[in-house]
């Protein structure tokens, strides 16, 4: 008994052992398989199929620059690169001396002004009243004409006489239309306005204005409220106009661009939410976004040398599209980003959207306007006019409005005879 257990094992049932064992793990591997597959599929049928992914997404968002708005040297910079600003605060400072002597010249020059044309206006209301004077000595005249002709036939009044009255009446006639010349002259520099509103006056206003802009703007305000980045403004640097000193990246207001292929967006519309994993937080957070619009156009359509396809180079590249993805502000704030980090999004497009012809991007929000330029103007149009009340000159009878008021015309009396015939009747008497 002991040497039949004790004898070796066939070689032919040893193979047959290891077959019976290889055929089971094979088995049970495709098993396996086949379950994974099943499961991957219903997986893919039920969930997957309606999600497309892509890791070429982006954060992206409102890169606000800072750019000189007049011309000088920076003396003072302010802020440094990853530093928090307020809207309104003043990032840097330029040498004001020039700015400052051009804005006095400007006042110098609007005062002067003001007075000069207040001088117009004065002007014609005296030659206003010397066209009055002589028009009624004109006037005095005629009527002794009218009364020596009708006496003249009596003898009452002699021919000498007579002749005396027509030449002044010839020179006082002179005399009135030099006058009225010299009247409607002024009245074509100064009527129809008021010294105010004369255009020499805003002229010179707007001058100052301008002065008073250029004296301004030697401080450098930030626009936006946001974070310092690529700061380039050194002290010492001459600026002009355009100039890029810095940028201000307001991180609350961020979204993802997904670059999607041309053969996922057929089912992409605004209005569906989007998953998104920033590689900054890895899978440990994942944003809650929306598809706020599909872009009009292809990368390579806006690129900064599109392809050519007609020169015969031709090789056809799937392109993609860039997707607009909205993400809550409340999650930008509890997970901070910045632009440019890389993301793995995911639109759910079993979702009903709008339609691709809409948008959901709005326009709104602190980083698409400012208002530290809006009270510049007011306030130097408010300056210009204390300039202009300051240097008219008052008097008891006329306000500085009424003064620059177009007076009327002065004419000749309706019921005074024409001087052709005053002159016919004397020479027939």
């Amino acid at each position: 008994m002991t040497d039949v257990q004790n004898q070796p094992e066939s070689p032919k049932l040893r193979r047959q052992v290891i077959r019976a064992r290889r055929n089971r793990r094979l088995l049970l591997m495709a098993v396996l398989f086949l379950v994974a597959g099943l499961a991957y599929t219903a997986y893919w049928w039920s969930y997957d199929r309606f999600w497309v992914r892509t890791d070429n997404a982006y954060v992206t968002g409102n890169l606000v620059p800072v750019k000189a708005q007049a011309t000088g040297i920076i003396t003072h910079v302010l802020v440094e690169e990853t530093q928090y600003v307020n809207k309104g605060d003043v990032v840097l400072r330029l040498q004001e001396h020039l700015a400052r002597a051009a804005l006095g010249k400007a006042k110098g020059e609007l005062g002067q002004t003001v007075r000069r044309i207040a001088a117009l206006f004065a002007t014609r209301r005296q030659s206003g009243e010397k066209l009055a004077a002589r028009t009624a000595r004109l006037d005095l005249v005629r009527h002794d004409l009218v009364r020596y002709r009708q006496a003249t036939p009596s003898g009452a009044v002699s021919q000498q006489i007579m002749q005396n009255a027509m030449d002044q009446m010839h020179a006082l006639e002179s005399e009135v239309r030099e006058t009225q010349a010299e009247y409607d002259a002024l009245t074509a520099q100064v009527g129809g306005t008021s010294v105010m509103e004369h255009p020499a006056v805003e002229l010179a206003a707007s001058q100052f204005i301008d002065a008073y802009l250029e004296y301004n703007r030697q401080q450098i305000r930030a626009p936006v409220s946001g974070y310092v980045a690529k700061r380039k403004a050194q002290v010492g640097d001459r600026v002009t106009p355009g100039s890029q000193l810095m940028t201000i990246v307001p991180l609350d207001h961020l979204w993802v661009e997904a670059n999607l292929r041309e053969t996922e967006v057929r089912h992409v519309q605004p209005g569906q939410s989007a998953l998104v994993s920033v590689d900054l937080y890895g899978k440990s957070y994942t944003f809650h976004g929306v598809v706020e619009g599909l872009v009009p156009g292809t990368g390579s359509a806006f690129a900064l040398l599109p392809p050519d396809n007609s020169t015969g180079n031709f090789i056809h590249i799937v392109e993609r599209v860039p997707v607009r993805i909205g993400l809550p502000m409340d999650e930008l704030r509890r997970q901070p980003i910045r632009p440019g980090l890389s993301t793995v999004t995911s639109i759910n497009i079993k979702e009903p959207g709008k339609s691709t012809w809409t948008s959901l991007a709005t326009a709104s929000g602190q980083d698409y306007e400012t208002d530290v330029f809006e009270d510049e103007f007011s306030t130097a149009q408010v300056m210009a006019e204390e300039i202009i009340l300051k240097n008219l000159v008052w008097d008891s009878e006329h306000t500085p409005a009424e003064q620059g008021r177009q007076a009327k015309p002065i004419k000749a009396r309706d019921n005074n005879p024409p001087i052709s015939k005053v002159k016919t009747d004397a020479n027939a008497s």
